[in-house]
């Protein structure tokens, strides 16, 4: 079936969707948080379909992950080769050509000139568990930096640096012992109630001025961790001078650089990596979820003299499958052919103009930013900018119910990422749509 618009046969969750939701409330983990009550079976390009009929325009694209719309027909035709071939051979102890193809695909693309190694995990907090690793092999230090509001997976490794909320901590102390938290620069909330670029990024100072000089010493600093934009702290996009200061503060201590682009990655920020709008390279990269269309899969990507582990240091039976890896070089494939990178830009500058412009008509947005395909939007109550969580929630409900898939993010913003493939016309549709459930809660 081809889809060109949401249709709502019945007003979801229907009654379909409901008996699946009981059934699921009786098996499966209770701490797992549902945005929607959205029971999917159908996927196509940028569209959704459930068990009861309706169809759904997807605007979250499972947090990044379907960057290519569901099911790419050259992705989908890779997998099936590949079935028809080898489904696993264990590369912990036997080689495999996809994973070194992909490999040499991927150092192409990321940033560095310098040599490079990866080590392919099942997910992005593996990959961000795999990093901290890594740094701490290669440094011998203890301590690891990150950033408030940060999110960066909930393995114990990843939730150890997770500070986007208590609910993913809560329960599970002791966690990493000696990690240590700075000020991200969130400009529309600065915790240090200053505007910028008048501050003069007062939280970079807060990191050398404080953390280094009174809390942690520098040359017991394994690693410093940070996401290119924060993704599930609120899409907080930096000022463009906060990764190349702390690529340095970290070059010159000795410390390892770890960009999250797990969110970010494969051309979600309008460059293929969030990190190359301030020409940074990482000393190690973490990406996952847009990197094989949905399949489990994840990858830590670092200098090779940084990624110098003895045999036998950090291995994983699962990792690098065959057909996973087929599945990662269509994309890259895909991405190229199709040129997304930039369709992500130009859409989603397209995309940010027109919600400046809602903001413009609706108070309860209270701040638009982003980059790429990765908008985010504000919602506040009044002019002192008072989290309308609330109205949030019900935002995404209402959106829902009308066939618009939202996402929340931080603690009363949504994030905005279609798939790379929308088009101005499907743009058009959501925000239609969006602007009506906005008016609806005023």
């Amino acid at each position: 079936m081809k889809y060109t618009a949401p249709k709502i046969v019945t007003s979801p969750p229907g009654p379909r969707a409901q008996e699946w939701i009981a059934r699921d409330t009786e098996s499966l983990s209770p701490s797992l948080s549902r945005t929607s009550p959205l029971v999917g079976v159908k996927g196509e390009g940028v569209f959704v379909e459930d068990v009861d009929g309706n169809v759904f325009l997807d605007f979250g694209s499972g947090i990044a992950v379907n960057s290519l719309g569901h099911r790419h027909p050259e992705v989908i035709a890779a997998i099936k080769t590949q079935l028809d071939q080898l489904i696993f051979l264990n590369s912990m102890d036997y080689y495999t050509v996809p994973q070194i193809e992909y490999a040499e695909m991927l150092f192409k693309l990321t940033p560095g000139s310098f040599p490079k190694r990866v080590f392919y995990t099942n997910s992005g907090s593996e990959a961000i568990d795999t990093s901290i690793k890594m740094a701490k092999w290669h440094t011998r230090r203890p301590y690891g930096i990150a950033f408030v509001n940060g999110f960066h997976g909930r393995t114990m490794g990843a939730v150890s640096f997770t500070t986007t909320s208590v609910s993913a901590r809560r329960g599970f102390a002791p966690m990493y012992p000696i990690g240590q938290f700075v000020p991200y620069p969130y400009c529309y909330r600065c915790m240090f109630n200053k505007e910028y670029p008048s501050c003069d990024m007062t939280c970079m100072s807060y990191l050398t001025d404080v953390t280094l000089k009174k809390i942690t010493p520098p040359d017991e600093v394994a690693f410093i961790l940070v996401e290119a934009v924060q993704g599930a702290g609120g899409y907080i996009v930096p000022p463009p001078e906060f990764l190349p200061r702390l690529a340095e503060i970290a070059r010159l201590n000795g410390m390892v650089l770890i960009v999250d682009e797990v969110q970010t990655g494969f051309g979600r920020a309008g460059k293929m990596w969030a990190c190359e709008h301030t020409g940074v390279a990482p000393d190690i990269m973490a990406i996952s979820k847009a990197f094989a269309h949905g399949l489990p899969a994840g990858a830590a990507v670092a200098r090779a003299d940084v990624m110098n582990w003895d045999e036998g240091a950090h291995e994983g039976t699962l990792n690098g499958n065959p057909v996973i890896m087929e599945a990662a070089k269509a994309v890259l494939r895909v991405i190229e052919k199709e040129d997304l990178v930039e369709k992500s830009r130009v859409q989603g500058d397209y995309l940010k103009k027109q919600m400046v412009a809602m903001m413009g008509r609706r108070p309860l947005i209270g701040d638009v930013r982003g980059l790429g395909l990765m908008v985010g939007i504000e919602l506040v109550a009044d002019a002192k900018k008072t989290p309308a969580k609330e109205k949030r929630n019900r935002l995404i409900e209402e959106a829902f119910r009308r066939g618009l898939l939202l996402l929340g993010a931080g603690e009363c913003s949504i994030r905005l990422a279609p798939p790379l493939v929308i088009t101005r016309e499907q743009i058009d549709t959501g925000l239609s749509i969006l602007e009506d459930c906005v008016k609806l809660l005023r």
